[in-house]
């Protein structure tokens, strides 16, 4: 038997995609619907005109054999070429706008037949007036803080409108992110009863503002809230900014965090980029306080650096790029097997898009269990490994 091929002639379509892309520039595009394949093709694409990261993009879904979809994004500048080929491809296209419709169709004997083209054409050449509602394919992120309220206005995050100034956006995503975090943490906190939170090397105390507000307007909880920092400058600046907003729950002092009152058992110890070994310094005094929840984002790490005494890594410290990643990397790993030693749940994580600050590790734990001597043994040891006879003088200097 002889086999008869079927050749089918395409017609000139170039007014047809012409149309489509005014329609798809002017935003008026909804949806282009493609039927009918000619050979082995989906049996069906549907492309909708969507927005993502501030740009125009056709979105397509492909109907496949075996009830299977797949999908595809197309850029302004693939959309001609996508639909040179696949017009070419389909007996069938009906192409939807805010403006009206139009349909393209291939006949059995190869003719091109055009329903609706010249009408919607007028009207997109006309300016005709429509609405513009393109879904978006990003994801819309959900802030705890929306930037209107007083604090972020009065520390600078945000105009007096509410606006968050385009410099501190990464500050506002931060300190949103931040408090997710606390979200988290919230049920390990005792229900009831006033909570007492501290913020050791508070700075300028956005994260301290932002907790107040979150526990007082949000959870509507009673909180006593101590912030503690070497700086009368900042000091002054948050005490005022505290009592100009009413957070009469919040207090803060200049002293060294060592000295904090052992009183009560803060709820809570928070700390953002505290320099250094200032860092261990406020995860030791939380660890004495036996805070319930610990918040701690370290900042430098030059201590380890510095001290660094071990043979069995010179392979590495030799070369003063990677000296530094490592000793990041180990000095965190250090603070967490700390933590864990005194009977706390730890976790390192990312606190933002490292866009924002390349000081992006959020170190967690949370009160779960008691005292571990011999795990505090290997901490002890793991430090003696990688300080050598710097680790005695270390602990002394942190405690």
């Amino acid at each position: 038997m002889t086999a008869i091929t079927v050749r089918v002639t395409i017609p000139d379509m170039s007014d047809f995609i012409e149309l489509i892309i005014k329609a798809f520039r002017r935003e008026a595009l909804q949806k282009i619907i493609f039927s009918r394949p000619l050979g082995d093709r989906a049996k069906r694409i549907s492309a909708r005109l969507v927005a993502h990261r501030g740009q125009r993009i056709l979105s397509c879904e492909y109907s496949l054999a075996g009830d299977t979809v797949s999908q595809k994004n197309l850029r302004e500048g693939e959309v001609c070429g996508f639909l040179k080929t696949e017009i070419a491809a389909y007996r069938q296209v009906n192409v939807i706008t805010a403006l009206g419709e139009c349909e393209y169709k291939l006949s059995k004997s190869g003719s091109a037949v055009y329903l609706g083209m010249d009408k919607l054409k007028r009207k997109l050449d006309g300016g005709g007036a429509f609405e513009v509602t393109l879904e978006t394919l990003d994801r819309q992120k959900r802030h705890i803080l929306s930037g209107k309220e007083e604090f972020l206005i009065r520390l600078g995050i945000s105009d007096k409108s509410g606006r968050v100034h385009d410099k501190r956006q990464g500050k506002f995503r931060q300190i949103n992110r931040f408090l997710e975090y606390v979200e988290e943490a919230y049920p390990r906190l005792k229900a009831d009863g006033e909570l007492y939170i501290l913020d050791l090397c508070c700075g300028k105390s956005y994260l301290s503002f932002a907790v107040y507000y979150y526990l007082t307007e949000v959870k509507k909880r009673c909180v006593r809230m101590l912030g503690i920092d070497l700086k009368r400058d900042v000091i002054d600046f948050c005490q005022s900014t505290a009592n100009e907003l009413s957070f009469f729950g919040m207090r803060f002092i200049v002293d060294d965090v060592r000295n904090t009152p052992a009183d009560i058992a803060p709820d809570m110890v928070i700390s953002l980029h505290a320099c250094d070994v200032a860092t261990d310094i406020v995860l030791h005094h939380a660890l004495r306080l036996s805070a319930n929840v610990i918040l701690s984002t370290p900042c430098c790490h030059r201590e380890l650096s510095d001290k660094i005494n071990s043979e069995a890594l010179g392979f590495v410290t030799k070369y003063p790029k990677l000296r530094g990643k490592l000793c990041e990397a180990i000095t965190d790993a250090l603070r967490l097997e700390l933590l864990a030693s005194h009977g706390y749940e730890v976790s390192a994580t990312e606190l933002t898009d490292p866009d924002d600050t390349p000081k992006n590790t959020l170190l967690r734990a949370y009160k779960s269990g008691s005292f571990d001597e011999k795990r505090y043994s290997e901490y002890l040891e793991a430090l003696k490994f990688i300080l050598g006879k710097n680790s005695d003088k270390y602990l002394d200097f942190i405690n």
